[in-house]
């Protein structure tokens, strides 16, 4: 079923106009909305812990069992795996199970497979071992999964006016959990072995699924039967598509870098503390440009141009951090420095605006702007980014064993080049006269009794003094009425002219 059925089958939605006027000021966040925030950003802190805790750890821990690196590598890309598959399933019935509920399902689910992945450290055969490595890394992954996929819907329920901004504070808990939870992994194994750290994790996610259940609001499923709006609708939506493009790739850079970066800086003879600190300045850049970004996307800037200034941050990270094997340039230390920094601001323009981007063209294609079209877009989006973070680490370490890191990361360039052409042509292709940058991109349900709401009656009295009268219809399609309104509004007053001196004879 398209999207012009599901238009059509739903409650009476339609768009408010999408003029470029002067926005009221936001209201400052409630200290309910303050809860909401920290409680889907601790969902999404522990995310990021789920997947990077065992890093320091746990394959000198298999190897003792008698695991090669071909195993426990699958072991880690076996969570990317499952989250690729179970996102879009998981999105597109979350409005049956209940957003609150699948995200505390998913927690709980991802805590007791953490603790349980703890006790794998009594278990010395070899075969069993990897086995369990294995379905307790994948029910993880589903739990994980779970939430997360929540948590990115119940964003867009929550905060509606500020979607890019919210979603882009939240990404700073997520790439702060990914620096936090080697970190705290490490330390943690050091003061008490392979168990201590898996039980810790464990429990605190028990606690903080009690502390989410209770601060987040309920949220009002959709009307729409459960599993009535399909992926395969969304990605028929050109904006979607373009969207989940760029999170692959974007997250294809990323785990290229994570898979090749300490043997490209290894020369370099640093200690494993600094390292570590080398893994932490993409990641800490995009925690600090993330928010930036969001709130630019939300009040100014068109976000699929955000997407192709990101693009090329990503193309220019590449270029210094190999150097670009065709420029002649030594490789040092400062340029791979200077180099991550750039790659974090790339992270920043390619990553935020690919949320909010995707839920304001899916709406506009026609979809219900509701918690069911929130849960598809989320399952998509994290679906995405699973795909790239398992291709990247995969691509990776074959070219670098085949060409190299700098004659590798050709293909990141390459790849990432390409986008901002395709920005560019999707951009410059669509009509002029599109969606403002200071535009309300999300649509309301409008009841029918309602009337004229004050919105309509303020763009009424600025688009009379327009020369050119513009409508702009849930597809995005432009209609330059200005002679068939003035015209029928002339008639209009005749007819009303000749009823009220009818009367008067």
């Amino acid at each position: 079923m398209g999207a012009e059925d599901l238009g059509a089958t739903s409650r009476p939605y339609r768009t408010r106009e999408v003029l470029e006027v002067k926005e009221k000021k936001t209201k400052k966040l409630t200290k309910k909305q303050w809860l909401t925030l920290c409680a889907i950003g601790s969902v999404h802190f522990s995310g990021a812990i789920c997947i990077s805790l065992q890093a320091p750890f746990y394959p000198k821990e298999a190897e003792s069992k008698g695991a090669n690196a071909t195993e426990y590598g699958l072991v880690f890309g076996s969570f990317e795996f499952i989250a690729f598959f179970s996102s879009p399933i998981l999105g597109r019935y979350m409005n049956f199970v209940g957003a609150k509920t699948m995200l505390s399902l998913g927690m709980i689910l991802a805590a007791i497979s953490a603790i349980c992945f703890g006790l794998l450290d009594y278990i010395d055969d070899h075969a069993t071992f990897i086995t369990l490595s294995f379905i307790l890394r994948m029910t993880e992954s589903l739990g994980s999964t779970a939430a997360l996929v929540s948590a990115f819907s119940i964003t867009a329920a929550v905060f509606p006016k500020s979607v890019a901004t919210t979603f882009a504070t939240l990404e700073a808990f997520y790439g702060l959990g990914y620096i936090v939870g080697p970190t705290l992994g490490g330390l943690l194994f050091s003061l008490g072995g392979y168990v201590l750290p898996f039980a810790v994790m464990g429990t605190a996610m028990i606690i903080g699924t009690i502390f989410v259940f209770m601060v987040l609001p309920p949220i009002n499923p959709s009307s729409n039967d459960f599993g009535h709006i399909k992926v395969k609708d969304v990605l028929k939506i050109p904006g979607v598509l373009l969207d989940s493009t760029c999170t692959v790739a974007t997250s294809i850079s990323m785990g290229f870098l994570a898979a090749t970066l300490e043997p490209h800086i290894r020369e370099f003879g640093l200690s494993s503390i600094l390292n570590g600190l080398m893994f932490i300045i993409s990641g800490g850049t995009y925690a600090l440009i993330a928010p930036i970004v969001g709130r630019l996307c939300d009040k100014w800037v068109y976000p699929k141009k955000m997407l192709a200034v990101g693009a090329l941050f990503i193309v220019a990270s590449y270029i210094v951090i190999g150097p670009f094997p065709f420029l002649g340039i030594p490789k040092t230390l400062t340029l791979c420095i200077v180099g991550l920094v750039i790659h974090g601001f790339g992270l920043a323009g390619l990553m935020v605006p690919t949320f909010i981007d995707s839920i304001c063209s899916a709406v506009a294609a026609g979809f219900p702007d509701d918690i069911s079209t929130y849960g598809v877009i989320s399952g998509l989006w994290s679906s995405s980014f699973a795909l790239g973070a398992f291709i990247g680490p995969s691509i990776a370490g074959w070219l670098f064993d085949l060409v190299g890191f700098q004659y590798g990361s050709l293909f990141v360039i390459s790849l990432h080049a390409l986008l901002f052409f395709g920005i560019v042509i999707f951009v410059s292709c669509e009509r002029k006269k599109r969606v403002s940058p200071r535009r309300v991109r999300m649509l309301s349900y409008v009841p029918p009794e309602s009337g004229t709401s004050e919105e309509e009656e303020f763009i009424k009295k600025i688009a009379s003094s327009w020369t050119d009268k513009i409508t702009i219809t849930a597809n995005g399609k432009v209609t330059n009425s200005a002679q068939s309104l003035d015209k029928k509004g002339q008639e209009s007053r005749e007819e009303e002219t000749k009823l009220k001196a009818s009367e008067n004879v």
